[in-house]
C-alpha cells in the first residue's frame, strides 16, 4: 500500500455474547439469536410461538447460571478471546490494516465495528466470519449483516469476504499443534472432535442436488459438489484433516456433534450420547477438542468443560481434558492474518 492511503478494514466477526450474567441481558441476546431465520428456519408464526411461548420463558435463567460459572472479571470470555485475536492480528498485518471484532448478535455490534472501521478512513473491507465450517446459520448470517451494514452506507465500501477455512492448512497445521501439546501432555487413550451440531434440515437444506446430504452412511466422507456447502461434511473434513496431520490411528479418535436444541432432529452422533459408549468400549483417559469454535465460549467452556467433565465423572472416570480453542495463540494469529492478506 502506498504512503498516505487509507487503511483496509477488517471485521472479525463472531456469533455474539450477552453483555452480562444479568437474566435481562441474556434474554435481550437470546431474543435476537433465536429470531434470526437463519437460526430457527420456521415461518415466523411458528417462530415467534416457540420463541416467546417456549423458549425465553425459560431458557434465559438456565442460560444465565450457565454464563455465571465461565464469567470472568474482564467480561465475556469469547469476547476477552476475540478481542486479543484482534489485537495480535492488527499488529501482525501492520498499518495497513485497520481491525475490529462486531459479534452477530449484541456488542459489539456489526454496526459499532463498521462505523469505527469507517472512522478509520476505510474505503475497503475484508469480513472474516471466525466459523471454520460453513452454516447458513452462522456464516451466512453473519456475511449477510455484513454485507446489510455495509452496504447501508451512502458511499459503499468494496467488500470482500473470507469462506470457510475448514481445509485450510495453515488452520490444520494451528488447530493440530494445539491438539499434539494436549496428546504430549495429557496422553489421552481417546480424542473425541465434538462440533456445533445443526438441525438435519438446515444440512438438507445446502444440497442443492436433494438427494445427497444424510441420504447414506457414507455421505460424509468426501466433499463432492452435492455437499460444496454442507456442515457436517467439512467438519468431519476437517476431522480428518487434523488427525492426518498428526498421523493418529481411526480407532483412536471420532467425531460428534453437541449443543442440539429439542423440537427436531439434529445431526449425529450427539457428543453426550457418545460419552458413555466411549467409556463402555474402555476409554478412561478423554480428551475433548472443539473445532468448531475458535475462541473458547459457553459452548467449550461450560458445555463441554464442566458438564461434560461431570458426565465423565458420573460414568466413572476424572480423567478428562477440554483442548482450549485456537483464542490468540500465535500460529492462529498468523493464520488469520494470511487469511486477510489473501483476500484483500
Amino acid at each position: 500500500m502506498n504512503a498516505g492511503q487509507p487503511p483496509i478494514g477488517v471485521l472479525l466477526i463472531q456469533l455474539g455474547t450477552p453483555d452480562s450474567t444479568d437474566v435481562s441481558d441474556v434474554r435481550r441476546y437470546l431474543r435476537e439469536f433465536l429470531s434470526d431465520p437463519r437460526v430457527i428456519d420456521l415461518p415466523v408464526p411458528a417462530r415467534t410461538a416457540l420463541l416467546e411461548g417456549v423458549i425465553l420463558p425459560f431458557r434465559p435463567r438456565r442460560s444465565a447460571e450457565a454464563y455465571e460459572k465461565i464469567w470472568t472479571d474482564a467480561g465475556s470470555p469469547l469476547l476477552i478471546n476475540t478481542t486479543d485475536l484482534a489485537r495480535k492480528v492488527a499488529d501482525e498485518l501492520g498499518s495497513s490494516y485497520a481491525v475490529t471484532v462486531g459479534m452477530r448478535y449484541q456488542n459489539p455490534s456489526i454496526e459499532e465495528a463498521v462505523d469505527a472501521l469507517a472512522a478509520e478512513g476505510c474505503i475497503e473491507f475484508v469480513v472474516v466470519p471466525l466459523f471454520p465450517q460453513y452454516s447458513s446459520a452462522a456464516t451466512g448470517s453473519a456475511v449477510q449483516k455484513a454485507v446489510e451494514v455495509i452496504g447501508g452506507r451512502w458511499n459503499v465500501p468494496a467488500i470482500t469476504t473470507v469462506g470457510a477455512f475448514y481445509d485450510h492448512t495453515g488452520y490444520i497445521d494451528a488447530l493440530a499443534a494445539s491438539i499434539k501439546a494436549t496428546l504430549d501432555d495429557f496422553g489421552p487413550d481417546h480424542l473425541l472432535f465434538s462440533y456445533h451440531g445443526l438441525p438435519e434440515k438446515q444440512i438438507r437444506k445446502s444440497d442443492p442436488t436433494d438427494g445427497w446430504c444424510l441420504e447414506s452412511a457414507g455421505c460424509c466422507d468426501a466433499i463432492v459438489d452435492a455437499n460444496r456447502f454442507c456442515y457436517r461434511a467439512q467438519c468431519f473434513a476437517t476431522t480428518r484433516a487434523a488427525a492426518g496431520a498428526l498421523d493418529l490411528s481411526t480407532n483412536f479418535f471420532s467425531t460428534t456433534f453437541q449443543s442440539r436444541l429439542a423440537g427436531q432432529k439434529w445431526i449425529e452422533p450427539y457428543t453426550d450420547k457418545e460419552l458413555p459408549n466411549l467409556y463402555e468400549a474402555g476409554v478412561r483417559r478423554l480428551a475433548v477438542v472443539t473445532p468448531s469454535f475458535t475462541a473458547d465460549c459457553l459452548e467449550t467452556i461450560e458445555e463441554i468443560g464442566i458438564r461434560g467433565r461431570a458426565q465423565w465423572h458420573d460414568l466413572g472416570s476424572d480423567e478428562f481434558f477440554l483442548v482450549p480453542c485456537l483464542n490468540a495463540d500465535d500460529p492462529w494469529v498468523r493464520v488469520v492474518a494470511e487469511l486477510v492478506r489473501n483476500a484483500s
